[in-house]
């Protein structure tokens, strides 16, 4: 079964979206079907990777969000996937992209909508008064265009449940390998912090959405009670400068990394840190937040988000912008170092990949051990991809369309 992914918003420092994607990607490839996968670029080209074959085509950045670009040339799109003859489109953007459902329909291909973000907690932070009636329209149209809705947790399920339309809940993984507590590294640990000090952790994108300056407001309050506290920040965005200002001003230890780009030096400093806070209160899943569980290390997370049905016991959740989340870090500092960091590696044990690619394979109707057999449906031959042999071929074709 050829399975052709589009999704926006994946930039080369995206985190979550762009991981999850990699690993579905490559489970599908793993268990015999043929993974595609297009997003945007600054210029077209046709890679093979681990997962499969990544299209980009040329997309324009969206100001203000921090390098992302987006497909906005719906005809050239369209093209690309006439080449390509899916069996199936998975989508990962149901704002600019949901005009797919309605392509894949005409052409009488199943299409699945994964929905990576809550347009009901956006509308809550951002939008007008009728935010949640303006939701389930939008959800309602949404659920309407494609043939299967998937979310990842209950809480992202909950906006279209409550409006009939039915939901497959498939939960995202986590690399049990590459995020362990033996990653621990206390040389890496003296960098930022005493022997006597707290290490605290945020891992994420810097963006208002994400409400990194909860963390600031915990770390503050904890050394405010006399807690020796500092906290190192992992990933970039818009509110940087404006927060690395605030931290200067408030005399508050915070140590900016910007984005990591070494996987492992990512996965060393979730095992040295002894809490993390995952603050963002609209989080539909939380893939960093889970590896940093894997990697031993309990989290401080929004109770307002779908975190808190993740981390389970392995954390606490926290409510409002800053008290709360100081009691939760206490609490959790108050429990033996061995016992904390076992309950959140066993946590995270329950979320393996592998059972994340079964269960969208179940969904898009594909066996997770079948080999793909031309045929699928007619006419889905090797020829489509064969034809997406290079940058200079998609775009010849992809014009005459």
């Amino acid at each position: 079964m050829r399975i052709v992914r589009v999704a926006n918003y994946v930039a080369p420092r995206s985190g979550g979206l762009k991981t999850a994607l990699r690993h579905l990607g490559a489970g599908y490839q793993a268990a015999g079907h043929e993974s595609v996968l297009i997003i945007p670029g600054e210029k077209e080209s046709v890679t093979d990777t681990e997962q499969g074959r990544t299209i980009t085509l040329p997309g324009p950045y969206v100001p203000g969000v921090g390098g992302y670009r987006v497909l906005l040339d719906r005809r050239r799109l369209a093209a690309t996937l006439r080449i390509l003859r899916p069996d199936r489109i998975e989508i990962s953007d149901r704002t600019t992209l949901r005009w797919l459902g309605r392509w894949a329909r005409r052409h009488d291909v199943p299409s699945m909508m994964v929905s990576h973000e809550s347009l009901d907690g956006l509308l809550r932070l951002f939008g007008p008064a009728s935010g949640r009636r303006v939701a389930d329209v939008l959800n309602g149209r949404t659920a309407a265009d494609h043939d299967k809705i998937v979310c990842t947790t209950r809480w992202a399920s909950a906006e279209f449940e409550r409006i009939g339309r039915p939901v497959t809940r498939v939960p995202l993984g986590v690399d049990l390998d590459r995020f362990r507590p033996d990653r621990r590294s206390e040389s890496m640990r003296s960098r930022w912090a005493g022997p006597d000090d707290v290490l605290l952790l945020h891992c994420g994108r810097l963006s208002p959405e994400k409400k990194p300056r909860r963390s600031l407001a915990a770390l503050e309050g904890l050394r405010h009670q006399g807690v020796r506290a500092v906290l190192v920040v992992a990933g970039a965005g818009p509110l940087r400068n404006a927060l690395q200002e605030e931290a200067a001003a408030r005399g508050l230890p915070v140590r900016f990394l910007g984005h990591l780009g070494d996987p492992l030096e990512v996965a060393a400093l979730q095992a040295s840190a002894d809490v993390a806070i995952a603050p963002g209160p609209i989080e539909t899943f939380g893939l960093s937040a889970l590896e940093t569980l894997a990697s031993g290390t309990p989290v401080v997370v929004s109770s307002e988000s779908a975190l808190p049905e993740v981390i389970g016991s392995a954390g606490l959740a926290a409510a409002g912008e800053g008290p709360g989340y100081v009691s939760a870090v206490l609490d959790l500092l108050s429990h033996p170092e061995a016992a904390r960091r076992q309950a959140a590696r066993t946590q995270a044990e329950k979320f393996p990949w592998s059972a994340s690619v079964d269960g969208f394979l179940a969904a898009h109707g594909a066996a997770s051990g079948a080999h793909r057999s031309s045929g699928d449906r007619p006419g889905a031959d090797r020829v489509g991809v064969d034809r997406v042999g290079g940058a200079e071929t998609l775009g010849r074709d992809a014009g005459r369309a």
